[in-house]
């Protein structure tokens, strides 16, 4: 891995370099995409199937699109049940964090005669994404589905791609039956989104599209944002870390490349006051890549954003690490918890050095599907939060309000909406 000395200019080359990343900068893939979108739009169950046939060589139609209970049962049955086992482990772990979150309707009655209040309703229906393809994700099954079941979602129809046969990888059908899907289709892609978003003849339209996919699935859940709600637009992974000379250069070189093997955009980014792990993280690194089975993808994503800074002082470490608001942050220094205080841009933060990233992936319980490409800066990872809505609520008996009338009707007045400042008037034109 490169070794940089930090400095103002190669600090803003990188976030340069690092929002070429973001899905908002691949416009060359929009009108493909939204070829696709007004294709289902307009014509629903046929133009899904087609898709489907052109993009993943398989032939369904309306009566094996869903996957059925028989399916499922079959998943299910051909798992490693060591494997299941520890996917129930997992559940109970993100099931517990989820629960810490949720929220209650709320109302605060006053003797003058209001009442004001927040209502938390669960989104009726919700739809998850999964990816497909060459590998399975039911880690990702888990960490959708989940905190909606935990915020009382009734409806939650999975979408994931299929192969040739028409079949969905079993590990990925089995979390989706443990997590609770209420119902699963095999299609994926920027067709699956359209499905989600408008509804077909096979797939009913859902409120809110949660879920990661590529970069068709990234951009088609961007149209159709107002149409349905989104959770984000997710982007490549990364993972930044913050390390000094007490850092193990073994354990930093494994957890940067962990990131670094999803994809060849990927980023691993390791800031350190120390030049001699710097160089020590550098060689273990290489030695890692000779060796994993994703070595090329690795190294590409190494080669094009892995990089390797040092630092005079941790605050100038933490400076970058706000910068860039980075996706997975890991903090291995002498005083983690000291340095976690002074971040203030992260999607998910490790302390210590037995806080390894793929920890947050599978197992402890937050939830990994994190903000991207700076985006932690203003967004929060996915939480029981984007499977609520909140309504306010307001009561005013009559001598409340006709203790503010005066007011309303001032402030009305003065934005000249003359029907608002009669709504009040109105009510007490007989006093």
């Amino acid at each position: 891995m490169r070794i940089i000395r930090l400095n103002e200019e190669n600090k803003k080359n990188l976030l340069t370099d690092l929002v070429k990343r973001s899905p908002n900068n691949y416009q060359a893939y929009e009108d493909k995409v939204n070829a696709i979108l007004e294709n289902v739009k307009a014509n629903g169950d046929k133009a899904v199937f087609e898709y489907t046939k052109m993009f993943d060589g398989a032939d369904i139609d309306a009566n094996t699109v869903r996957i059925t209970r028989e399916e499922v049962e079959e998943a299910v049955a051909s798992v490693d049940p060591e494997l299941l086992e520890t996917i129930k482990k997992a559940m109970e772990n993100i099931r517990r964090y989820h629960e810490k979150q949720m929220q209650y309707s709320w109302f605060d009655s006053q003797p003058d005669g209001t009442m004001l209040g927040q209502k938390v309703t669960p989104l009726d229906s919700v739809g998850v994404y999964v990816p497909g393809g060459k590998a399975a994700y039911p880690s990702t099954v888990l960490m959708n589905i989940i905190p909606a079941k935990v915020a009382g979602v009734r409806r939650i129809a999975m979408t994931t791609p299929c192969n040739k046969e028409g079949k969905v990888t079993p590990v990925t059908l089995a979390a989706a039956y443990l997590a609770g899907a209420t119902e699963m289709y095999k299609v994926g892609g920027a067709q699956a989104i359209a499905a989600l978003a408008y509804g077909t003849e096979s797939i009913p339209k859902v409120d809110k599209i949660v879920g990661p996919g590529n970069i068709f699935v990234a951009l088609a859940k961007k149209a159709v944002y107002g149409f349905v709600s989104i959770d984000s637009v997710a982007g490549p992974s990364e993972v930044m870390c913050i390390a000094d000379e007490t850092a193990n250069p073994r354990f930093v070189a494994a957890d940067l490349l962990s990131q670094a093997e999803h994809d060849e955009l990927a980023s691993c980014i390791l800031v350190t006051t120390s030049e001699d792990l710097a160089v020590k993280v550098s060689e273990e690194a290489d030695k890692f890549i000779a060796e994993l089975s994703r070595k090329e993808i690795i190294q590409k994503s190494v080669d094009n954003y892995g990089y390797i800074f040092v630092t005079d002082n941790i605050d100038d470490a933490v400076d970058v690490v706000n910068e860039i608001a980075p996706e997975h942050l890991e903090i291995v220094t002498k005083e983690p918890f000291a340095t976690m205080t002074k971040v203030k841009n992260a999607g998910a933060i490790f302390l210590g050095e037995y806080s390894s990233e793929p920890l947050g992936d599978y197992f402890a319980g937050p939830d990994h599907v994190l903000p991207t490409n700076g985006t932690a800066k203003f967004f929060s990872p996915l939480s029981v939060d984007d499977y609520i809505k909140k309504s306010s609520i307001i009561y005013y008996s009559r001598e409340a309000l006709k203790r503010d009338s005066e007011d309303i009707i001032r402030f009305a007045n003065s934005e000249r909406l003359t029907a608002h400042a009669n709504a009040i008037k109105v009510r007490f034109e007989n006093d």
